[in-house]
């Protein structure tokens, strides 16, 4: 039995056995059945995340302490 996963590699988005071409240029909010994929936190979200950037995302972090 294999675990399920999702990665991001180089442009493609891979989940279980399929791959698709990334929609998104980073990876952040990338769409998978209704929720975003957050490479920060390696898990999906039910929103859009409002950073532009991962940078934005990690400077918000570094000023407000851990999330």
């Amino acid at each position: 039995m294999s675990v399920w996963r999702f990665s991001i590699e180089d442009n493609k988005v891979k989940y279980g056995n399929n791959e698709r071409i990334k929609l998104t240029r980073r990876g952040c909010n990338e769409p998978f059945k209704g929720r975003y994929w957050c490479p920060k936190a390696m898990w999906f979200k039910k929103e859009v995340c409002p950073f532009v950037n991962r940078k934005e995302c990690e400077n918000f972090a570094m000023m407000c302490g851990s999330l």
